[in-house]
C-alpha cells in the first residue's frame, strides 16, 4: 500500500495543472464560472450588464439661474375685524324702556337722544328732595335770625356768651342739614337726566339689544353703536412669530369676497399672551375700504425683514437626502450640489430661498423636474418653454 501512494499524489497533480491550463485558455474569450455555474467575479459581471443612463430632454423653462436679488421676508397672518371706537349705550337708571327709535344701520351722532327711561318716578322723587331742601332752608333762615338776636343781646349784656354760643350752633347745624337736603337734590336730579340715554360717540348702530316696553335693569345694554372710520385686525401670532413683529411693519390683507387687496400697519403688540394658547395678539390698522365691517376676517402676509443674496426658487432646493441639496448642470450631466440655505423670502410673488455655495449665474434644476440620478445626461431645448 505504501509503495502506492506516491503515484497516487502524482495523477492528483497532473489534474490539477490541466484544469489550470484549461482556464487561462479561455479566459481571453469568456467570463470565468465556478462549479455552480455563476460567475467568479462579480465586478466583471457588473460592468457586463450595466447600461448607460437615458438621455433626459429638458425645456429652458425647466432651468433656473441663481441669481442676486432682494428677499421680503412674509408672515402670514389671519384675524377678525374690530372696530377702532365702539360703544355699549346702556341704561344708567332702572326702569320701562321708552322712545327707542334707532335700528341696525342707523347713523348717529356723539350727543344724540338714543332712548328714554320712563322717569316719572325720578320727578316724583326729585319733588320731595327738592320739598325737603326748602324745609331745611328755612330752618336755616329761623336759626340766622336767632343768631343775630343773640348776638345783639350779648353786646348789651342781656344774656351770656353761652346762649350766643348755642344759637350758632344750631345755625351750623341748620345749614349742614340743608346743604345735606340739597345734595340729595342733586343726585336726583342727575337720576332723572340719566334716565336720557345718549350716543357716546358718531358711528352706526350694529345692534339692538333691547325693546320699547322692557323693564330694562341698571348697566343693561340697549344698543352698539360703532366707528367704521378707524378698523382693525386683531391677529394671533406664536411667540416666535411675534418676536419678528415691530411697530410701524406693513401687510397686505384680503377680504372675503373682495378680490382688492387692504394695507395695514402695526400699531400694538399686546404686551400679554393669551392663556392656554400662549399666543400674542398683534394690532394692525387696516385702511380705509368700503367692504370693510366689523367681525369680518381678513388674511394676508406681513412684512418682518428683507435681505438681498443669491437665491433660487424654494421649490428647486431638495431635502430628499442628508443634505441639502441642488441639481445643477455642469458639462451636459445632472449634478448634485450641496447648498447651505439662509433667508427665506418672497420675490415678485414668488417664494424664494437664499443659497451658499452656489455662484451668480449657476443653473439648476426646479422641483417640476423631479429628482433625477447624478451623472444623467440632459439636453436643453433653448427654445423651449
Amino acid at each position: 500500500m505504501k509503495s502506492k501512494l506516491p503515484w497516487i499524489f502524482l495523477v492528483l497533480a497532473l489534474a490539477a495543472g490541466g484544469g489550470a491550463f484549461q482556464w487561462q485558455r479561455t479566459k481571453g474569450s469568456a467570463v470565468a464560472t465556478n462549479s455552480a455555474g455563476t460567475p467568479a467575479n462579480p465586478a466583471s459581471a457588473a460592468s457586463a450588464s450595466a447600461k448607460p443612463l437615458p438621455v433626459v430632454a429638458l425645456a429652458a423653462s425647466d432651468l433656473v439661474s441663481v441669481q442676486t436679488i432682494p428677499l421680503v421676508q412674509m408672515l402670514p397672518i389671519s384675524g377678525p375685524v374690530k372696530a377702532f371706537n365702539s360703544a355699549f349705550v346702556k341704561a344708567r337708571v332702572a326702569g320701562e324702556l321708552q322712545d327707542l327709535l334707532v335700528r341696525e344701520g342707523d347713523y348717529v351722532k356723539a350727543g344724540q337722544v338714543i332712548a328714554r327711561v320712563d322717569s316719572t318716578e325720578y320727578q316724583a322723587r326729585l319733588r320731595q328732595a327738592q320739598q325737603q331742601a326748602q324745609s331745611a332752608k328755612a330752618q336755616v333762615d329761623i336759626a340766622q335770625r336767632t343768631y343775630d338776636n343773640n348776638r345783639s343781646l350779648v353786646e348789651q349784656g342781656f344774656i351770656s356768651k353761652t346762649a350766643l354760643e348755642i344759637s350758632a350752633s344750631n345755625l351750623a347745624a341748620s345749614q349742614a342739614s340743608y346743604q345735606a337736603a340739597q345734595s340729595g337734590v342733586d343726585v336726583l336730579q342727575k337720576s332723572l337726566d340719566d334716565a336720557v340715554m345718549r350716543a357716546p360717540i358718531s358711528g352706526q348702530v350694529s345692534q339692538r339689544l333691547a325693546q320699547n316696553g322692557e323693564r330694562v335693569a341698571i348697566d343693561g345694554r340697549v344698543v352698539e353703536i360703532v366707528d367704521l372710520a378707524q378698523l382693525e385686525m386683531e391677529a394671533s401670532l406664536s411667540a416666535e412669530d411675534a418676536a419678528r413683529v415691530r411697530l410701524g411693519q406693513v401687510a397686505q390683507v384680503s377680504i372675503d369676497g373682495s378680490a382688492d387687496g387692504v394695507s395695514a400697519r402695526v400699531v400694538r403688540v399686546n404686551p400679554n399672551a393669551t392663556i392656554g394658547s400662549r399666543a400674542v395678539v398683534v394690532y394692525l390698522a387696516l385702511a380705509p375700504h368700503a367692504q370693510l365691517r366689523q367681525g369680518l376676517f381678513v388674511q394676508g402676509s406681513l412684512s418682518t425683514g428683507s435681505r438681498t443674496g443669491p437665491a433660487l426658487p424654494l421649490s428647486a432646493v431638495r431635502t430628499d437626502k442628508p443634505l441639502t441639496y441642488v441639481q445643477i448642470i455642469v458639462d451636459g450631466k445632472v449634478e448634485h450640489q450641496s447648498v447651505v440655505t439662509g433667508f427665506i423670502g418672497d420675490y415678485q410673488g414668488q417664494a424664494m430661498v437664499e443659497v451658499m455655495g452656489l455662484p451668480a449665474g449657476t443653473r439648476a434644476l426646479l422641483g417640476s423636474v423631479g429628482a433625477l440620478l447624478a451623472g444623467t445626461p440632459v439636453t436643453v431645448n433653448e427654445a423651449g418653454k
